[in-house]
């Protein structure tokens, strides 16, 4: 027996024909849910946004946010075993509800992949100039709210794009090699940045409990709802290795396993390196911590030198994160070119034969997120706002995944979450009884979130006062999103309804022996 084998027959079951590579082991695996994460990136990126909000007792919000999240993994680890296939939040959702369900789950998946990739590679502004001022050609102030930081994040963000778009056209052989590397390194600048900062504490761990003025009791619940902005925008993306599945070997094991040692060890970190970025910080009253963040702490406590290997480390982090997030929506517009309900689908799901690799829909993603770049160049809040909504559109396509599962487990019909075994050997993922108390929480959890994420707050999407329509840009963007989409559906409804793809195979496949024909 060969696993490449038994994993080709696995996906003819669901009625497609195996043309990507199967190159991806478990950790390659672990490492694509990770780098989306990657809290090294979105941290260090957003810490000030949280404690600016909520002061020190803004922690708080990465525990409830880390477990409404992890409710939500355990219902996706289920799903991974059932359906190991590419574009994982399409095709879950249009097999639990129906075709337009999933294809809308796809459409605002595609959205926010494009929208992230750009929030991701933008954060190179953040890092670069404070490594070297040679990483600011364009002007002197590196802010991102400044017109040469906001112009300069934007050649930076591009270069990064391209480069990324290349890994991704030659093959995700060389995607993994650099996607593992790179999580290995900022795992390890994880633990350096927790080590090292324990041995500069200012203050005990007493301050998560500090509000810093801003409130307590009732009163502290709204400036707390919005600092957890921080750690909703932190702690999505740990479905990769679901997206990754026809790429992954044994993925209806491997996939499972990784989406929640991804999300765990996320979790665990970023946690860390808050307590210890709190305990550290030279002041909390200066405001510093608000308006510079983490990079802030770093260099003052661990010197010039030590801080900028660190930001080194960063800088690693955001590229291979923008890599897994452009790699993850290649996937989601691959999955849905293949069924034939996107624009130009008989282009993008061509599969390069010699590289195994879907390189149109690479391109189209990093087209696209170059061109949401562009937005930034005079128009920063206008950018700021764009990388905010497309949380809420995450948060928004795992809720269509989510609900339809919960609805099939109160109606008690088949949904592929309950036990099974494989002939490979061993038993699939399961919650088993525990399944529907999982579920309803992380709908609960999910359907909050999308409330408070999108609630139009102008202190988030406005807070200059730059534009009236910003206040309500949450609003308006989903709106237009789903407005479009609704236009491109009706394009493609009748193929979609056409599909009648089976919602998991009759039985896992049987053993296949080495010399039958694949």
């Amino acid at each position: 027996m060969t696993t490449s084998l038994t994993d080709a027959a696995d996906l003819r079951g669901f009625g497609y024909q195996p043309e990507l590579r199967r190159s991806i082991g478990s950790y390659a695996s672990f490492a694509a849910g990770f780098s989306f994460v990657s809290i090294l990136t979105t941290v260090f990126q957003l810490f000030g946004f949280g404690f600016s909000f909520g002061g020190p007792a803004f922690f708080w919000t990465w525990p409830l946010v880390f477990f409404g999240q992890f409710m939500v993994a355990l219902t996706f680890a289920e799903l991974a075993a059932r359906y190991p296939l590419s574009g994982c939040i399409y095709q879950w959702s249009r097999r639990l509800s129906n075709a337009t369900v999933g294809w809308f789950a796809g459409w605002i998946m595609i959205i926010a992949q494009i929208v992230t990739v750009a929030a991701a590679a933008i954060a190179l502004q953040v890092v670069l100039p404070q490594i070297w001022s040679g990483f600011q050609p364009v002007g002197g102030d590196p802010a991102l709210t400044s017109t040469s930081g906001a112009t300069n994040a934007v050649l930076l963000g591009s270069i990064l794009i391209v480069l990324t778009t290349l890994v991704n056209v030659i093959g995700v052989r060389l995607m993994a090699i650099i996607n593992s590397t790179g999580v290995t390194l900022e795992i390890i600048g994880v633990v350096a940045v927790v080590v090292l900062l324990l041995f500069n504490v200012e203050r005990g761990p007493g301050v998560v409990f500090d509000t810093g003025g801003m409130g307590s009791g009732a009163s502290y619940v709204g400036p707390f709802l919005v600092s957890a902005l921080m750690a909703a925008y932190v702690v999505v993306g740990f479905d990769s290795a679901g997206e990754l599945s026809e790429e992954t070997r044994d993925p209806r094991h491997t996939a499972p396993r990784t989406i929640l040692r991804a999300l765990a060890a996320s979790g665990i970190g970023g946690g860390l390196m808050l307590l210890v970025a709190l305990m550290a910080a030279p002041s909390l009253t200066d405001g510093r911590l608000a308006t510079e963040g983490l990079p802030y702490v770093l260099t003052s406590r661990l010197g010039e030198t030590g801080g900028k290997i660190l930001l080194v480390d960063v800088a690693i982090a955001v590229a291979v994160c923008t890599l897994a997030i452009q790699t993850a929506g290649s996937r989601m517009v691959f999955s849905m070119a293949r069924d034939g309900v996107l624009p130009f689908s008989a282009a993008l799901s061509k599969v390069n034969p010699r590289t195994g690799t879907p390189a149109l829909p690479a391109i189209v993603v990093g087209a696209g997120a170059a061109g949401v770049l562009l937005v930034n160049i005079g128009q920063a809040a206008l950018f700021t706002a764009l990388t905010s909504v497309c949380i809420v559109l995450l948060y928004l396509a795992y809720a269509l995944v989510t609900v339809p599962l919960l609805i099939r487990r109160i109606k008690g019909r088949p949904s592929g979450a309950e036990a099974a075994t494989t002939e490979r050997g061993g038993k699939l993922f399961s919650l088993g009884k525990a399944g529907i108390v999982v579920n309803v929480v992380a709908v609960l959890y999910g359907l909050g979130m999308i409330l408070n994420l999108g609630w139009p707050r102008p202190e988030v999407y406005d807070p200059a006062g730059a534009h009236w329509y910003l206040h309500y840009f949450s609003l308006l963007f989903v709106g237009g999103a789903l407005v479009a989409g609704g236009l491109a559906y009706l394009r493609y409804r009748t193929r979609a309804l056409s599909l009648h793809l089976p919602a998991f195979p009759a039985a896992v496949p049987a053993v296949v022996t080495e010399g039958e024909p694949a």
